[in-house]
């Protein structure tokens, strides 16, 4: 399978790119700065320099041509103001979608975040900001003739992966950026999980195991 992946150099992204080249996978991440095509390199993944942020859609679905399937793993960051979150969270995920039609690639997984339905709709918290801006960016998606898939992962840590999930309408909980990436990869390959949205926190039961369940 050949995997764009959006938002190639962030921590879940460069796991998944391990994960789908150590399946014999193709893996290429979209990167805006040529300083990270190295890290991507020691993944095992190809790079693109682009930035999502100045990009049209016809070019970048020329860096789609030939892909089954696309990821948006891409983020304004933490550290970024409520303008990037609509620029990158938002618009970035659209573009990314516009894109994928263009180049016929209909299999497109997007990261999104536990509790955007709960998101204040006029608060000007940044946090707010961002989850008002994943939930556009999954209507918009979800809104499309494609083979999507929504995963709303709980809060992150860098705990060693467990290789066991929970998945589903869910309560709060953490999961590690190294499940994720394992059920990003898992997803790619269970053609069962297209058009459905489900939270991903860190459980009892084995991925496959938990994906089929859905």
């Amino acid at each position: 399978m050949h995997v764009v992946i959006a938002g190639g150099h962030g921590q879940i992204a460069l796991l998944l790119e391990r994960a789908l080249t150590d399946r014999g996978d193709r893996a290429v991440g979209l990167v805006r700065n040529p300083d990270h095509v190295a890290d991507l390199k020691a993944a095992g993944a190809e790079a693109v320099v682009i930035d999502l942020e100045s990009t049209d859609a016809g070019t970048l679905a020329t860096h789609l041509s030939g892909a089954d399937a696309v990821v948006f793993a891409a983020g304004g960051g933490p550290n970024s103001g409520a303008a990037r979150k609509e620029t990158v969270d938002k618009g970035a995920a659209i573009l990314l979608a516009d894109a994928a039609e263009q180049a016929g690639v209909r299999r497109y997984v997007i990261v999104s975040a536990m509790g955007t339905d709960q998101a204040d709709p006029t608060s000007d918290d940044v946090f707010q900001v961002y989850l008002r801006a994943k939930r556009a960016a999954d209507d918009d998606v979800r809104s499309r003739d494609l083979d999507w898939t929504v995963v709303k992962p709980g809060r992150l840590t860098d705990d060693p992966g467990t290789g066991r999930i929970a998945v589903g309408d869910l309560d709060r909980g953490e999961v590690t950026r190294a499940d994720v990436a394992a059920t990003l990869a898992a997803v790619l390959h269970t053609p069962s999980t297209a058009g459905r949205t489900f939270d991903l926190l860190g459980g009892d039961t084995p991925v496959d195991e938990a994906l089929a369940s859905l």
